[in-house]
């Protein structure tokens, strides 16, 4: 008998130990933008529904570093390429609704936030929005973005706060629907995360 309650303890002891790891594993990633609010954030809070996984990880769209020259694919680059999170990348909410927006004002001062759940070193933060008469009915691609940002926030290799807010002027000239793309850069790893955002100019 006490051969089997030790072996029994030690099998507890490892599930135990397996479920700390699972459970660190999903809670190490990472960031993502709410202000304005992205489209994995309206999916965490409920304003959009059926997302999937995403709702329950808003912090987790992260892909490979270096865009526009890397990075995800055109198509793919509001979820930055992964599969699970592909309903960030349609033009339209899960439900076919347009996605909700935020209105902005060109050539005026805009405070960009970040939250953090993990806060690793930082290249930079760099916002791009779509052009002129970019097409809405697709998934969003690289012919639809001025691939120079608006907005370049260098970070230093430095670790952000769990908060961060930054200011910048956001383009003049903008009419209507668009989407800013927002890209963390991290500068220890080869990825970087994306946050799509649809903005009301």
């Amino acid at each position: 008998m006490r051969t089997r309650t030790k072996l029994y303890a030690a099998a507890v002891g490892m599930a135990t130990t397996g479920a700390l790891v699972l459970s660190s594993g999903g809670a190490s990633g990472h960031g993502y933008t709410d202000l304005p609010v992205s489209r994995q954030k309206l999916c965490q809070n409920g304003t959009v529904s059926n997302c999937g996984a995403i709702q329950w990880e808003p912090q987790s769209v992260e892909g490979p570093k270096g865009f526009p020259a890397a990075g995800p694919a055109d198509g793919r680059i509001c979820s930055a390429g992964n599969t699970g999170f592909a309903q960030l990348d349609a033009p339209k909410t899960p439900s076919g609704q347009a996605w909700p927006t935020t209105k902005v004002t060109g050539g005026q001062s805009y405070t960009f936030r970040w939250q953090f759940t993990a806060r690793h070193a930082t290249t930079d933060f760099k916002y791009y929005v779509t052009k002129p008469g970019w097409n809405q009915n697709h998934n969003l691609a690289r012919s639809d973005l001025n691939l120079t940002p608006f907005l370049t926030v260098p970070y230093g290799s430095k670790q952000p706060p769990a908060t961060l807010s930054h200011s910048g002027t956001l383009p003049s000239g903008l009419s209507g629907h668009h989407v800013i793309l927002a890209v963390w850069t991290v500068a220890d790893t080869g990825n970087a995360f994306y946050a799509c955002s649809d903005v009301t100019f």
